[in-house]
């Protein structure tokens, strides 16, 4: 994979999530599942929890030399912080977050006064 970068501002909105895997996904020149997944986890969880519409930017960049590729999602909800959850069999949601933690190497926040940024590192 070559080394890219790749920055979308929109608003988060549920049609934005497989444009935004499209987006990734041609932007890469092929099929990037884990990259993809990232990226719909973290804009869904900015729609779910810091609310519909808000104004978020999505980059993607790295795959270069270390090979190692970051998603981040930043969005205007400093207290709307992620919280790993794992779901039981019966629960309708709450995986999100537990599924960006298996694929991810790592994963965390950034947070600076009236925004935060949730990113994750794949391999």
């Amino acid at each position: 994979m070559t080394p890219a970068r790749f920055q979308a501002d929109l608003l988060a909105v549920p049609k934005a999530v497989p444009e935004l895997r499209a987006a990734v996904r041609g932007h890469f020149g092929g099929p990037c599942p884990d990259v993809q997944l990232c990226v719909s986890e973290l804009v869904s969880n900015v729609i779910r929890h810091v609310g519909e519409g808000a104004p978020i930017r999505v980059r993607v960049s790295g795959g270069a030399a270390d090979g190692c590729i970051r998603v981040q999602v930043t969005d205007p909800g400093p207290r709307a912080l992620p919280v790993l959850q794992y779901a039981t069999a019966t629960d309708e949601s709450g995986r999100g977050l537990a599924l960006l933690d298996a694929v991810a190497l790592r994963w965390g926040v950034e947070q600076g006064g009236d925004w935060k940024t949730v990113w994750c590192e794949l391999e």
